[in-house]
């Protein structure tokens, strides 16, 4: 996208000061999508967005400045700004040698920007038409269908030059039923870093049945209880709990700030023996995948914790390089105008030996947790709230009537301990956007089914 001699001139004019690190990130990303809301097609968009992001470090103080033009110009002013905002002393200049470094190209094998418009709205009426045939009672459904390409240029003075080119495709249904106990939602959603071959591997017509389904079961569900409960949370979506409940909190500028409930515990037991926590940006066409990070560092598959002790954290370029030790690839930003941050990529837990039916059989009383919504951590404590957008009571070791949604509630550092059986069926869950500190990014995550002892849920019924 920037021809190499530039990136020498940027580079040099950003360390003129006496800074000790400068870097220039250049992203060109292209988007569409196409709504579908109560039968009619709301919004069919397209936009292209592209820039260059310029940092510069000098001691504890970092530069930045962005620039939606890409001449030459206006980088090297960029990256004059970004060096002025360092408040770098000393002067003179330093010559950069960029040597090519690692490239990728993209996965997909269908580019969603050669697809017609019309097949893509084609997708989205499909799904209504078949959740609204489904039931009567499928009152409202909405639909969408989106995909990006993002192509990203790192080069810095540490003689980093790396490309990537990502594909991301996603599709969701929500539906609404309407009975006695009043309106009940029903979601499904797929994604992955891979191109408009997505719709070979997923059938939408199945995609919209599960979502009007979910809907439908709802009307006939009971509230959720309330107390302390025995919980079995089921493979797949599961994964958000571990995500917010303890992966912010093993990102090292979290830990570095002393925002984390496991600050200084490197080495120690901090979990079930059966929890082995790992972070792979390495997962071909997961929604977390890339090649290489946003510093241009390639991605890894890094363990957190394992068999129950943790073994590491997460980390960037700048807080690896202020402890003296390698980024681990996981340095992310939302785009060209924001500075990189420790960000986790597809986050799960490692599969154990038991089977589902073993691990509920196990159970006397209490709830299975099929799929966990949104939810909210607070990474100094660990304590966390989540929604349960589908759940079972579990009565005498089987999964039995429906509850309505409820709050699934906790502390992510006692869960660990509180684990006692893991399962072998491990899944990932649904694509998601993890936001911190104002960014968001794509995430993945997933687990097997696994049993916690004892965690609170927090329900309507009496």
């Amino acid at each position: 996208m920037i021809d190499e001699q530039t990136i020498n001139r940027v580079l040099s004019t950003g360390l003129a000061g006496g800074a000790d690190f400068a870097e220039i990130f250049v992203e060109d990303v292209e988007r569409s999508g196409v709504n579908l809301d109560d039968g009619r097609v709301e919004n069919l968009s397209s936009s292209r967005d592209r820039g260059a992001g310029i940092r510069v470090i000098s001691g504890e103080t970092t530069g930045f400045a962005h620039t939606a033009d890409l001449s030459e110009d206006r980088l090297l002013a960029a990256a004059k700004a970004a060096a002025d905002a360092a408040k770098a002393e000393g002067g003179g200049a330093r010559t950069i040698e960029i040597e090519s470094g690692p490239t990728a190209s993209s996965d997909a094998q269908v580019d969603p920007a050669t697809v017609d418009k019309a097949r893509k709205v084609a997708l989205v009426r499909r799904a209504d038409e078949v959740a609204r045939a489904y039931n009567d009672a499928i009152t409202q459904v909405s639909a969408r269908q989106g995909d990006n390409r993002r192509r990203i240029l790192v080069a810095n003075s540490d003689g980093v030059f790396a490309t990537d080119d990502q594909t991301r495709t996603n599709f969701a249904v929500t539906c609404v039923a309407k009975g006695d106990s009043g309106l009940q939602t029903g979601y499904e959603s797929i994604g992955h870093a891979i191109g408009f071959e997505l719709f070979d591997r997923y059938d939408v017509d199945q995609l919209a049945t599960n979502a009007a389904e979910r809907a439908m079961t709802k009307l006939e569900a009971r509230p959720a209880p309330s107390g302390t409960h025995v919980v079995v949370i089921g493979p797949g979506s599961g994964g958000v709990l571990f995500h917010e409940a303890c992966g912010h909190g093993l990102e090292a500028d979290l830990v570095r700030k002393g925002a984390s409930a496991f600050a200084d515990r490197v080495g120690q037991q901090v979990a079930s023996p059966l929890v082995t926590l790992i972070d792979d940006g390495t997962m071909a066409g997961e929604w977390g995948h890339y090649a290489v990070d946003d510093e241009g560092q390639p991605a890894a598959r890094n363990v957190l914790i394992e068999k129950g002790v943790l073994v590491d954290y997460m980390w960037d370029g700048n807080r690896a390089r202020q402890d003296g030790r390698r980024s681990s690839g996981n340095g992310r930003r939302q785009s060209y105008r924001h500075l990189p941050m420790v960000r986790m990529t597809n986050t799960y837990l490692a599969p154990g030996d038991q089977t589902p039916d073993e691990i509920i059989a196990g159970v006397d009383n209490g709830v299975y947790v099929a799929k966990l919504g949104g939810g909210q951590v607070n990474t100094a404590s660990g304590d966390f709230v989540f929604g349960m957008t589908e759940a079972y009571l579990i009565e005498d070791g089987k999964i039995t009537a429906p509850l309505r949604e409820g709050q699934l509630i906790g502390n992510g550092p006692k869960v660990l301990q509180q684990i006692d059986a893991v399962g072998n069926d491990f899944e990932m869950g649904p694509p998601g956007t993890c936001g911190k500190d104002g960014q968001g990014v794509p995430v993945g995550d997933g687990v097997p089914t696994l049993r916690v002892t004892e965690m609170t849920i927090g329900g309507t019924a009496a």
